[in-house]
């Protein structure tokens, strides 16, 4: 409050003394019009001398936020023309002429009606006049001047922005520049010192510091630790009038965020770790996890684990987790807990990056023990082998030993084992387990030539716990025994050229053959080939054996003649070198050929000679001409006699009569469907695909329509019957007569006797038909018929 009063006073002062200048002696001489001599000449020649009255002006002066009761006075405008008479008339205008400026007509004093702000406009352009009141005629020319408005110190430093945010690295040395903040100020620079700002600190000390002139904002304490306060609130401060008293200021907050770096070394908050595995874990599996705190953020806080010593470092391993900067341990191979029940490691956790200004404060890294304990679990068998492998001969008896496999429990219970083989692996079933001992025997004899291997598996399961199961591959090979004989290896043939005796042999072989055996190598090659003891001085042909398992086949004489005999078969006999050894007899068909000069092949075909000795090709022509005739005249035949047709209908009056088709079967009534063979009531021939009719001419036959003749194997009767109805309906050869169907066959097994009035051989009184009763509604008219006639007996 005292210094509001103190600042209105000033300007008050401030105000009385442009005042009084404004009417001084020097502002009156810019007030003073000057003059200017100049000549003018009379009517009669005579020349007058007056002086030019000059209008010139400079500029005025007032103070901004003037809030006093009267208006101020900015000056006034006076013509050394005015003699106080009030004849001259000042005029203003221009820039805020008649609002913010108005000017006495009489007096030229000019005041301000309103309070002016600088920092809203600094200056305006006015335009003075003087003109005669009376007529307005311009009694001085238009003169242009400016009021200047006169800054006071009524604005505040103002920051650029409301708040700050800013980082600097954590234990950052002393005077360490964090930000600068600047401030600006709306009053007139150039005037006073108005704009003149000075910074200062209010709140950070004594972690920061500001400059003064600059706003610069540096470290104060050195070692500031981002892990004891990680961030600050800084309030900085900006006065004008060079922060003397009376100034105005004002103020910002900014917010400094300490970054880390990596000055603190992980550490294990315990000094050992206790863990355990199950023995049945597989490689893989975590078996825990430990962690070291390390107090640095982001990578300056990122750890690694590594195992660096105990005995355990081949069977366990540790990965990091990074999401949780965790290390994990995990088993590397499989435990057992009757071979060692508890292992110990020692974990290093360190950091991955390391500041070299912080090097001082290592090591950055720290060890930990980890004790692992084995827990005891029910294992399943284990072979003593990873795999088997057997053999056994071909052709061995069923029940030859193969060979064995042997588990054990490797528990302390040390349960019995059972074996199996699994039959998913041997589905020709070729083998078979003792169950308990674990020998393996064959089933059937083995043939190498089929399969020379035989791939199966062992299961062997504890007894008393069927679960606990293991399983083995077991390779059984089967080893060759000499029971293929050798054979062609191809289906040869060979070919000889006709010559006559007088031309010499020739040395190259007829055919040159091989063998092939299906036995194994050892029991196979080398083969020997030779003819067979009956025919080994074979006058046509002989055999040579080259000794690498080929032969060739050459003729003993010339002058082959296809007349003579056209075609050779030599039986070949064809041993291998197996132990024993055996032998096939193959033979060679070698075929007798017509050749050119040269030896060519031209052709083998015996017939062409026979031709030509025999029939030319005119007889040739003749036969097969009578041929062709022959086959015209039997067509012909046949024609004929397939137009000569016998009447469908036979109209002698003699031939005319019932025809009634019987059939030796009768029907088993309208409910059995069980007791009769459907095929017995059909006609043997309407089997076959033909019907016979009975009403007709006997020598005349039809073929009946397919489609219509029933299955032989249908049980419905009452399908046959209409089958049969709609055939002699639809037979157009048959005559409008009546049929009469008889079936005197009830079925196989059937209580009743034949139902038929036509070839019954008793007489009704020989039958008792009582039980028609019990036969259902269906026979109930033939129960009345023939019950009610017993029952009239009975009575009379």
């Amino acid at each position: 409050m005292k210094e509001n009063y103190c600042l209105q006073a000033a300007l008050v002062c401030l105000g009385m003394l442009c005042h009084s200048q404004a009417f001084s002696p020097e502002w009156r001489s810019h007030l003073r019009p000057s003059f200017h001599g100049h000549h003018e000449k009379g009517k009669e020649g005579q020349v007058l001398q007056r002086s030019k009255r000059g209008w010139v002006w400079n500029q005025f002066f007032v103070i901004e936020e003037y809030t006093g009761p009267d208006p101020v006075l900015v000056g006034r405008l006076h013509s050394d023309i005015d003699s106080g008479d009030g004849n001259i008339k000042y005029i203003l205008s221009g820039e805020g002429a008649g609002t913010i400026f108005v000017i006495d007509d009489k007096s030229g004093n000019i005041h301000a009606t309103k309070t002016l702000d600088r920092e809203e406009r600094a200056q305006y352009t006015l335009m003075a006049q003087a003109v005669d009141r009376d007529t307005n005629r311009p009694l001085e020319p238009p003169s242009e001047f400016i009021v200047k408005v006169q800054d006071i110190n009524d604005n505040p430093p103002e920051f650029l922005h409301e708040t700050y945010h800013a980082n600097v690295p954590e234990r950052s040395n002393v005077g360490t520049s964090v930000i600068q903040v600047t401030a600006s100020d709306a009053d007139d620079p150039t005037y006073g010192n108005s704009a003149k700002l000075v910074y200062s600190i209010l709140e950070g000390q004594p972690y920061f510091s500001v400059e003064a002139q600059t706003g610069i904002i540096r470290t104060a304490l050195p070692n500031m630790d981002r892990e004891a306060k990680e961030e600050y609130h800084v309030v900085i401060q900006a006065k004008d009038m060079g922060g003397h008293m009376g100034g105005l200021s004002g103020t910002t907050k900014v917010t400094i965020t300490l970054t880390d770096v990596n000055d603190n070394p992980p550490k294990f908050p315990q000094s050992v770790y206790q863990m355990s595995v199950s023995e049945a874990a597989v490689p893989g599996e975590e078996v825990g996890r430990v962690k070291a705190k390390d107090p640095d953020i982001g990578e300056n806080g990122l750890v690694t684990y590594n195992i660096v010593d105990g005995d355990g470092m081949e069977l366990f391993e540790i990965t990091t987790d990074y999401e949780t900067q965790e290390g994990v341990v995990k088993l590397k191979k499989p435990v057992d807990f009757e071979t060692k029940r508890a292992y110990s490691l020692k974990v290093e956790a360190a950091n991955v990056h390391i500041d070299p200004k912080f090097i001082s404060n290592g090591p950055f890294k720290d060890t930990v023990t980890v004790k692992i304990a084995v827990e005891d679990a029910d294992e399943p068998p284990m072979f003593l082998a990873p795999s088997y492998i057997h053999e056994v001969q071909e052709n061995a008896a069923a029940g030859t030993v193969v060979g064995r496999v042997h588990a054990k429990d490797p528990d302390a219970a040390n349960s019995p084992i059972r074996y199996s083989i699994d039959r998913h692996t041997d589905l020709d079933r070729f083998f078979t387990i003792n169950p308990e001992d674990g020998f393996i025997k064959t089933t059937k004899p083995l043939d190498r030539e089929e399969t020379a291997w035989l791939n199966i598996s062992v299961f062997a399961a504890e007894i008393h716990n069927r679960h606990q199961e293991a399983k083995v591959p077991v390779a059984i090979r089967v080893l060759d025994v000499n029971d293929n004989a050798p054979k062609f290896a191809a289906p040869y043939e060979g070919f000889i050229c006709e010559s006559d005796q007088t031309k010499p042999l020739s040395n190259q072989p007829i055919v040159t053959i091989s063998a092939d055996d299906k036995d194994d190598t050892a029991n196979g090659p080398r083969f020997i080939f030779s003819l067979p003891p009956e025919i080994i001085h074979n006058p046509n042909f002989t055999v040579r054996d080259n000794r690498d398992n080929t032969a060739g086949v050459y003729a003993r004489r010339g002058g082959f003649s296809r007349q003579k005999q056209d075609l050779y078969l030599l039986p070949i006999v064809i041993s291998d070198g197996g132990i024993p050894p055996m032998s096939s007899t193959n033979t060679l068909t070698i075929k007798v050929c017509g050749c050119d000069v040269n030896g060519a092949l031209l052709s083998c075909n015996a017939e062409a000679y026979i031709l030509n000795a025999g029939l030319s090709t005119g007889a040739l022509i003749a036969i097969l001409a009578c041929i062709v005739i022959l086959l015209v005249i039997v067509v012909l035949f046949v024609t004929l006699r397939r137009q000569k047709k016998e009447p469908l209908i036979v109209f002698e009056e003699e031939d005319v009569r019932e025809n009634i088709i019987t059939y030796d079967d009768e029907g088993g009534g309208e409910e059995d469907t069980e007791a009769f063979d459907i095929a017995t009531l059909q006609n043997p021939d309407g089997i076959n695909g033909f019907i016979p009719r009975k009403d007709i001419k006997p020598e005349y036959q039809y073929m009946p329509r397919p489609g219509l003749r029933p299955a032989p194997n249908s049980v419905d009767v009452d399908d046959f019957i209409n089958t049969r109805i709609q055939e002699a309906d639809n037979d157009p050869t048959a005559p409008p007569y009546d049929s009469i169907q008889i079936y005197g066959y009830e079925g196989r097994g059937s209580v009743a006797g034949s139902l038929s009035s036509l070839e019954s051989a008793t007489t009704d009184s020989d039958l008792d038909y009582d039980y028609l009763q019990n036969w259902g509604p269906r026979f109930k008219k033939l129960a009345d018929l023939y019950g009610s006639k017993d029952t009239f007996d009975d009575d009379s």
